[in-house]
């Protein structure tokens, strides 16, 4: 014999009912929430690669079909709008934009694996023909700073460069400047890091003793930046403070989840947004949503940071070159989806 029900019949009915509405109204107005998000999303949406046609590099699927997934991070260096107040010194004057941090972030086809690779500014490489908005095109160069194609043609000159660098096909692209980076940090609330060693250099303006520091985003502008109070002041120490950084960054964001909540995420881009440009498959939130799950499912060990294998030019002592084989094999690698522990290391 079923045991007595303390409630009438009637009464359990009435309740069900009314929870179920309370659920259907909860995820509809859930659901508009998420609509008004998306619809006011506050950075900047480019057609990137509509003007590059079909002659690019292919994604090769793997045995199910997926694809892996290249994103292409740009940190520029304009001193336009709010990026005045970053002036260089006096032996560092800056005309026009250049890409002051180049980065190739590889997802792997199954996503359980991501490898972020450093390409660094002063390396050259072949700068090809590119498009531009009024409908001419760029003279090619046949070598030529990479972090020069920004300023040449816009964030498709750096797509189009680093694609004939590595023969990667690069599927988003994320633009950010010194403002808009400073305010992305400050929107989450700083980012801790370990010093080993104090840093103390008058041109990024960071001075630090050894130990943590909670850097705010003055401060973690400083750091990325700092190249002259670190190692050997070249550009490859900055490199590391900026792996170092982005580990950190990383733990931040998936320790807070920052990534996979749309109204955290909503918060941080009303803040931050208005600075970064970003390709057309990125202007929704959805989108930006699932990478963030991705990137949250990742565990540290799972995710691996290099330098571009690099050499000295032999014809300019303060340029690189990609080191043979090396780098065509990291680009080997990441083409067809295999795992780069094996050329960790700085380059």
């Amino acid at each position: 014999m079923p045991a007595a029900s303390s409630q009438p019949r009637t009464t359990r009915r009435r309740a069900r009912r009314i929870t179920i509405a309370l659920v259907v109204c909860a995820g509809a107005i859930g659901a508009t929430a998420y609509g008004l998000l998306s619809s006011h999303l506050p950075y900047k949406s480019v057609d990137v690669f509509e003007a590059l046609g079909d002659d690019r590099p292919s994604a090769a699927p793997d045995s199910t079909g997926r694809t892996p997934l290249n994103i292409l991070l740009i940190g520029s260096d304009t001193r336009s709008g709010d990026n005045d107040a970053y002036d260089a010194p006096s032996d560092e004057q800056i005309a026009g934009a250049r890409s002051d941090t180049t980065m190739l972030v590889h997802l792997s086809a199954d996503r359980r694996s991501a490898t972020v690779v450093s390409i660094p500014r002063d390396t050259l490489a072949p700068r090809p023909s590119c498009p531009l908005r009024d409908g001419r095109w760029t003279p090619a160069a046949r070598q030529a700073p990479i972090n020069t194609a920004l300023g040449v043609g816009g964030v498709t000159c750096v797509v189009t460069t680093v694609e004939k660098l590595t023969d990667l096909r690069i599927d988003h692209v994320v633009q950010v400047d010194f403002a808009g980076f400073a305010k992305l940090v400050d929107a989450i609330g700083g980012i801790e890091v370990t010093l080993s060693e104090p840093i103390d250099d008058p041109y990024s303006g960071l001075h630090l003793p050894a130990g943590i520091h909670l850097l705010n985003g003055e401060q973690a502008l400083a750091f990325n930046r700092t190249r002259h109070g670190v190692g050997d002041g070249s550009d490859l120490a900055r490199i590391g403070l900026q792996h170092q950084f982005l580990t950190a960054l990383w733990h931040k964001l998936d320790a807070e989840q920052l990534l996979s909540d749309p109204i955290q995420l909503q918060r941080i881009l009303r803040t931050a947004g208005s600075a970064f440009t970003v390709d057309t498959g990125l202007s929704s939130l959805d989108v930006i949503l699932d990478l963030g799950t991705r990137w949250h499912d990742l565990s540290e060990q799972e995710v691996t940071f290099l330098t571009m294998p690099h050499s000295t030019s032999s014809a300019d002592p303060n340029r690189l070159v990609p080191a043979q084989p090396e780098a065509d094999q990291l680009w080997h690698l990441l083409r067809t989806d295999h795992p780069t522990t094996a050329l960790d290391g700085p380059g």
